[in-house]
């Protein structure tokens, strides 16, 4: 939703801040909940002990003085008794029933009646309008047939003199002039700090001041980017008679962290029938069905999933809605609706398997409280998604009823509320995913009508050749901006199985890289489409391409699209993005509209012509696309405001007429960049369309051009139409829908009164959406027994080939992998180490130790085992510049190297003479202790194969300078390991080889190398087989690599902060020993 509510507080803190100081006294208020300090108030707000004052509650309440909610003229004691009287008691406001929690106390301001005035600035599709009365207050009456109004256009704004002359035409003297400059002041900031509705009722006029005494306000929400620092904290509280849930605003938080959408309103917490629904338009629709069956008093959500939300993000949404609905039995049990349309673009696979992990988990409560679930749902790997929601509907318990695409969208609402029977699982069909399946061309085709304009007229066919009022054509180009890969090979797709002689991308800009080619697919072989840094240079470099499907975010789409309307060549947009602020899009439209460009959007999937061409993921796979016909054109054209929904209109018109023509989906915003007429005209002065369907929405007034057209005979062919939202006059507090634009300002527009007046100037209306198909059948048929329309036999489109990845999406092939990995998974919601989500690792303090025991060894080692790899870690990360790899280290460094290649140079001199004797410590130890060795046996049998004990000797330390280091491990080990067997033995062989030679000590290496192997053997965390094979892999060395490379970063950094220059080994340090016969 855009245009948010706020609280008289917020309001009148943001005019506060925002509005110039000698326009009108600054607002003093305070607000009350029933958590407030009143000592602490009154210390805040001295004030409010010695005013008057006026106390009201502050939670969207319309007309709270004939309510009687404003006390005025109170002191602070019969303020506070007023609240208190009041705070958390139910309170009737219209048909909604709710507490009163949130209260606002101001200083009363004594005035004549005479100075009161009313004022009120609302947006609209072509501009603002403000409205005055020199008269306000609570009996002002009818607003609308008073008030003096100024209507501005799109980047207007009113003069003083302008104001006073249309607006202020019965205030007089300084009065006039106050008036004047506070109205500008007011609409300057209203336009610049993107309010949608802003009213002052009343507004007090004196001559020495202006004062704002009652306010009501809207913000655009999705502007908050653009105005959070003028704004501050904002909070949108829910509609009167509704509370908001901590479940709504985890989801709410949920949403504002995705790129999908994720929407949950609880309307009845007691409620039977519960929905998780996909699509922001199917979702108004299951709900309107459920309220037209009898179901409004038991329905107890409204919410909606879409926008690819991932299958954690499902989980999540899906969990809490059954943590809700399990919270309480129903006696009759409880009904959930897994609903959605066709879907374009989201995964229904991936989703479902979300949904069936919630499933799961509360098996036994859906058991307990006797709970139906009805699925239907379609879309990118809906056979898979059906498939996993079947299979979990035979464990848990529960009856669980699947159908996909062959079901009527709402038909399991009617199955569920017992109002028609439920049918045997379906058929499932023939083809998937991006092609038919073999064998299934014949049952997926069959004989379609002709289109044929009368019976003495010649019926020309579809022509490649352009018609400038048609958007698209067989030859349409179209420059995408934005790196989406998978729509661009979705249209080429689509237009391969048109049969287009070439691909209808042009080319692709995104800024973000430089000039380069991208690989798509043509049918069964490759090509290159171009991608440019710059619009400007793929436009000159393709000027044949006059659509621009712009993909930018929300948040660089305005500039991206104003960029596009520079070129000429541009004759049609579509914006995708969702959430631009209205103000934005409205001077987009202004901006098209003097360049005579069509918009389509913002918030749309886009459009399609069948036979010709699609834009971005509109139609969804090919499974749907060869399932709806959309490969050639039909006879009927359709628009709507939902693109989810546009592609169940491809579905419903496929099976009840001969298929689309054309479809358009304007796109879910208050403002979208063309209107139903605008489409709907083009449409009908097209020949080859016959009949047209609209789909419409509570909300907005674009249906009424609609019925102007047909009452004045504009348009003349038959139309089918219904708006969606009828649902919204049966609850007792403000719902708002999906779209941002599904939301009725006043009766006329309500769903009831559109389809009610469409149905009145002669558009063929059904009685529900239920009924869609059977009205579109009924006049499809129609034109067929009138001869407008004869069969044709139906052409199979070509074959395309299905892409190798969705191919092992949906299981019908397999490959081995290249790689094999068991110790991380970053594919999910979150990031696992050995199984171990990471914020379980960061959460339960494993530290260093406990990830290296994760990440080596697949496993949570004891802790002093970490604590041991810890303290391995410290001891061994540096000892000085001297050694051969700090030395490398330097010595790349300052040859200006960069922190990688100086620590791999430092790394490469690892060996076994250098640090790397861990691994022969423990191997050697090991081997002679397994023997039986005797100590004094093992040293005498190295002396005669002449090799030297690894982890034995030190070039500083001795028996009487010991090393630290080792003093330290050995000791941990002796107290906190179960048992040291390799460490007393190699204890043993260090007296007698330091009987020979003080400085034959086991040394860091060596300590290391037998205490890890006591670890492995006698921790019980690994057999002896996975303990002889991390020591032969080369587990222990790891530790010695690891801990030195902190070391040599250390030194990488020592240099450059020293600013060390290139480093010249000195002659004098360097003995120059040349062949004797070469020197004379």
């Amino acid at each position: 939703m855009s245009a948010k509510a706020i609280r008289e507080v917020t309001g009148k803190a943001i005019l506060n801040n925002n509005l110039p100081s000698q326009v009108c006294a600054a607002c003093r208020f305070v607000p009350v909940t029933d958590d407030t300090n009143w000592d602490d108030l009154v210390r805040d707000h001295p004030w409010l002990r010695t005013e008057k004052l006026v106390v009201k509650p502050d939670q969207l309440i319309k007309r709270r003085g004939k309510l009687g909610l404003i006390k005025v003229g109170a002191d602070l004691a019969g303020v506070k008794t007023w609240v208190n009287q009041r705070m958390n008691k139910d309170q009737q406001v219209g048909k909604a029933v709710g507490k009163l929690r949130s209260f606002i106390i101001e200083p009363f301001l004594p005035h004549d009646q005479g100075d009161e005035a009313y004022v009120c600035i609302y947006s609209h599709r072509h501009g603002d309008t403000i409205l005055f009365t020199h008269e306000g207050g609570v009996d002002i009456g009818d607003v609308d047939s008073k008030a003096l109004k100024i209507e501005l256009g799109i980047e207007e704004k009113p003069t003083e003199a302008q104001i006073k002359e249309q607006l202020l035409t019965h205030v007089n003297g300084p009065r006039k002039d106050k008036a004047a400059a506070f109205i500008k002041a007011l609409y300057d900031l209203y336009a610049d700090l993107y309010f949608t509705y802003l009213e002052i009722n009343p507004l007090v006029i004196t001559s020495k001041d202006v004062y704002i005494l009652d306010l009501a306000a809207k913000l655009d929400a999705t502007a908050e980017f653009m105005c959070k620092a003028k704004w501050g904290d904002v909070d949108y509280p829910p509609p009167f008679g509704r509370d908001a849930l901590p479940e709504e605003a985890f989801i709410a938080d949920l949403d504002a962290k995705s790129g999908a959408s994720l929407k949950l309103t609880i309307l009845n917490e007691g409620g039977r029938i519960w929905t998780m629904v996909a699509g922001g338009g199917a979702s108004v629709i299951y709900s309107d069905t459920i309220c037209e069956l009898g179901g409004a008093t038991e329905l107890a959500n409204y919410g909606e999933y879409s926008g690819a939300p991932s299958e954690q993000q499902t989980y999540e949404y899906a969990k809490t809605i059954l943590t809700l609905m399990t919270k309480e039995n129903h006696p009759d049990g409880k009904i959930l609706i897994i609903g959605g349309g066709i879907a374009n673009f989201t995964n229904v696979a991936a989703t479902f398997k979300g949904i069936v992990r919630a499933l799961q988990q509360f098996q036994v409560k859906l058991v307990e409280g006797k709970v139906s679930i009805f699925v239907r749902r379609a879309g990118p790997n809906y056979q898979e998604g059906l498939r996993v929601m079947r299979e979990v509907g035979k464990t848990l318990g529960i009856p669980v009823h699947v159908f996909g695409n062959e079901t009527h969208m709402t038909a399991i609402v009617s199955m569920a509320l017992g109002k028609r029977p439920i049918p045997k699982e379906p058929t499932v069909e023939s083809h998937t995913a991006n092609f038919l399946l073999p064998g299934g061309q014949n049952t997926a085709q069959s004989p379609r009508p002709e289109r044929k304009m009368d019976h003495d007229t010649e019926v020309p066919p579809v022509s490649s050749k352009r018609d400038s009022t048609q958007l698209f054509h067989k030859e349409t180009k179209a420059i995408i901006w934005g790196m989406q890969t998978r729509a661009v090979q979705g249209m080429l797709d689509f237009d391969f199985v048109c049969s287009r002689p070439e691909p209808s991308v042009a080319a692709m800009v995104y800024p973000f890289t430089g000039d380069h080619k991208q690989k798509f697919y043509w049918g069964h072989k490759e090509i290159l489409v171009p991608v440019y840094k710059s619009m400007a240079d793929a436009m000159k470099k393709h000027s044949d391409a006059d659509v621009l499907i712009n993909f930018a975010s929300l948040r660089s789409a305005y500039d991206s699209t104003i960029e596009t309307l520079g070129f000429p060549q541009i004759r049609t947009i579509a914006i995708i993005a969702e959430g631009i602020p209205e103000n934005l899009t409205r001077i987009l439209i202004k901006r098209a509209n003097e360049k005579g460009v069509s918009i389509i959007g913002p918030a749309t999937v886009g459009g399609v012509k069948p036979g010709c061409f699609k834009i971005g993921n509109t139609g969804g796979m090919m499974d749907n696309i060869l399932h709806s016909k959309l490969y050639r054109p039909g006879s009927v054209a359709y628009v709507s405001r939902s693109g989810g929904m546009s592609n169940e209109l491809n579905n419903i018109i496929s099976h009840n007429t001969d298929g689309v023509y054309e479809g358009v989906a304007i796109g879910g915003d208050r403002y979208p960049g063309t209107t139903f007429m605008d489409h709907l005209l083009r449409y009908h002065d097209n020949p080859e369309v016959k009949m047209l369907v609209l789909l419409g929405e509570v909300g907005g007034i674009e249906e009424y051009e609609v019925y102007e057209a047909l009452k004045e005979k504009r348009i003349v062919k038959p139309i089918v139409a219904w708006c969606i939202g009828t649902c919204a006059g049966m609850f007792t507090s403000e719902v708002q829908f999906g779209h941002a634009g599904a939301c009725a300002n006043a009766e006329r527009e309500t769903a009831i009164a559109k389809n009610k007046a469409l149905a009145d100037c002669g558009a063929h209306v059904p009685a529900s959406f239920d009924e869609l198909g059977e009205e579109i059948s009924r006049v499809f048929q129609k034109l067929l027994q009138e001869g407008i329309i004869v069969p044709k036999e139906e052409v199979p489109p070509p074959t395309v080939p299905m892409d190798f990845n969705w191919a092992r999406e949906l299981g019908l092939i397999r490959k081995p992998a290249s790689f094999m990995t068991s110790i991380s998974d970053e594919r999910g919601q979150e990031l696992l180490y050995a199984g171990m989500p990471i914020s379980a690792v960061l959460e339960q303090g494993l530290g260093i130790g406990g990830t290296l025991s994760l990440l080596w060894f697949q496993r949570r080692l004891p802790t002093y085992a970490t604590t041991f790899l810890e303290m391995c870690l410290m001891v061994t990360a540096d000892h000085g510049p001297a050694v051969s790899g700090a030395h490398n280290t330097i010595v790349c460094t300052r040859a200006g190297k960069d922190l990688v290649s100086s620590l791999v140079s430092g790394l490469l001199t690892i060996g076994d003479r250098f640090g790397g004797a861990l691994d022969g410590a423990a191997r050697q130890f090991s081997e002679a202790f397994d023997k039986g060795l005797l100590p004094m046996e093992f040293v005498n049998e190295m002396r005669k194969k002449g090799q030297l004990i690894m982890g034995i000797g030190h070039r500083v330390k001795s028996l009487n300078n010991p090393d630290k280091r080792v003093e330290i491990i050995k000791n941990f080990v002796k107290k906190d390991f179960p048992t040291t067997p390799l460490l007393d033995y190699a204890l043993e062989v260090e007296k007698i080889t330091t009987s020979k030679k003080p400085n034959l000590i086991l040394n860091v290496d060596g300590v290391i190398g037998v205490a890890f192997v006591d670890l492995l053997r006698n921790s019980g965390s690994f057999t002896p087989e996975e303990a002889e094979e991390y020591i032969n892999i080369g587990a222990i060395n790891g530790l010695f690599v690891l801990g030195r490379s902190m070391g040599f970063i250390g030194h990488y950094l020592d240099q450059k902060r020293l600013k060390q220059g290139l480093y010249r080994h000195p002659w004098d340090d360097i003995s120059y020993v040349m062949p004797e016969h070469y020197t004379t």
